[in-house]
């Protein structure tokens, strides 16, 4: 038996031992720039690994299924009151174990199978969990898209008033997963209300630039919130619910737990306040900052270079490029940027083919890159880099250029190590 509890990974399971230890290895050598990932503190990897996680529990602080909850308790109530500080809210519900699962928490509080909802169309940037016909979300309710204009790439509000008009959803949602403007929260509320529908924000990749100061709010507008706590907001993998209707807070218990998860995941609680407490310092609005300066250096430095930027720009973390002009597919510029040991995705973009291996959009976000330490010189240097990788691919002479960058990139990563 002591040998369960003292023997490392290295020496039990020597196959995962050397796939986590060159994860690690690859997250030190290679630039994350996927818009959806960012690198946890220290604190947020100690509190997600530690004893914890041997605990379960069901229900709510002073409220358990199970007995010996009593640290548990203290982590949660400091996840909820810090969620509350930290977006200015009454109510808070810290369990999700991801966005789509607090997403789905709020389909069940709010919604009955089979009730329309609207939601931003998935090639504008919206999410699968809004209600994409494959999701659990698209199957069980009555799903409506709105887009974006075709001559700005972002969205027309009056023609989204008309659709709401007419389609009289339920439930009207905003945010997404590509979408890379600032959102008119106040005027999406005021077309909710005229229309008798909820009004749901999913801020999952904008939530650190409100937490920071660097993107509006979507209180007091939003009848409810979610969001994740990874991406901008820096924190392990989960969800939160955040609303300030005071009739949902215990129907929004009920809804998570056991209306759609059971037992929570208590290290992973630890980890969030954790993550909630960073995001309250002046250290993290000055990281917002810089994280929305770095996705502007990074679209202006591609633009220059003849690469067409969806929308002309980006309001928040994320620049999405349309590739269609090079006679490339996302996916081809990820291989090459990946061969550069630069990290990217392929991804929609509007009026894109349906099917994703002829996606022409890559996105890219400047979160995990600036949490190293990175600023606007080394975006810049990273926007010629990409630039250079795509003419390279383009013109059919990609190998020379991708040795050339992995070099440059082998000298960022050691100037802004990760983690020792």
């Amino acid at each position: 038996m002591t040998a369960h509890f003292q023997t490392p990974v290295s020496e039990t399971d020597p196959l995962i031992a050397t796939a986590l230890r060159d994860e690690k290895t690859r997250q030190q050598d290679q630039i994350e720039l996927i818009a959806s990932e960012n690198i946890v503190s220290r604190a947020v990897l100690d509190a997600l690994g530690h004893e914890m996680t041997n605990k379960t529990l069901e229900g709510y602080p002073g409220n358990r299924f199970h007995g010996g909850g009593r640290y548990v308790d203290v982590v949660e109530q400091a996840a909820i009151d810090r969620a509350r500080q930290v977006f200015g809210c009454d109510h808070a519900n810290v369990q999700p174990h991801s966005g789509s699962q607090a997403n789905l928490a709020v389909f069940f509080l709010l919604l009955k199978p089979g009730d329309r909802v609207l939601s931003l169309d998935l090639a504008a940037g919206g999410h699968l969990s809004h209600g994409l016909k494959a999701n659990l979300s698209g199957r069980w309710f009555d799903p409506h898209h709105y887009g974006v204009d075709a001559e700005t790439e972002v969205i027309n509000y009056e023609d989204l008033e008309r659709q709401a008009a007419q389609i009289k959803p339920r439930l009207i949602i905003a945010g997404g997963s590509a979408y890379p403007r600032q959102i008119d929260f106040e005027r999406m509320g005021r077309i909710a209300r005229k229309v008798g529908a909820w009004f749901h924000v999913d801020m999952a990749h904008i939530a650190g630039l409100v937490a920071g100061g660097e993107h509006p709010s979507p209180f007091p507008h939003a009848d409810i919130v979610t969001c994740t706590t990874t991406k901008t907001l820096r924190g392990p993998r989960g969800g939160l619910i955040l609303t300030n209707n005071a009739d949902w807070s215990k129907r929004l218990q009920s809804a998570v737990f056991p209306g759609v998860q059971g037992s929570i995941h208590t290290q992973v609680l630890a980890a969030k306040a954790i993550c909630l407490g960073e995001a309250l310092t002046d250290d993290f609005r000055t990281y917002a900052a810089q994280v929305r300066a770095n996705a502007r250096a990074l679209a202006d430095t591609l633009q220059a270079r003849g690469i067409r930027i969806v929308s002309g720009g980006t309001d928040t973390h994320l620049v999405l490029l349309d590739l269609s002009s090079k006679g490339l597919t996302g996916k081809r510029v990820e291989r090459v940027l990946e061969a550069a040991n630069i990290t990217a995705n392929k991804n929609a973009i509007p009026g894109d083919s349906p099917r994703p291996p002829e996606w022409v959009g890559l996105r890219l976000g400047t979160g995990a890159a600036t949490t190293r330490g990175m600023a606007a010189p080394e975006f810049i240097e990273l926007g010629t880099m990409i630039a250079d990788l795509v003419e390279a691919e383009a013109a059919g002479h990609a190998e020379e250029v991708i040795a050339l960058c992995k070099a440059r990139v082998a000298a960022l990563c050691a100037r802004f190590p990760v983690h020792a």
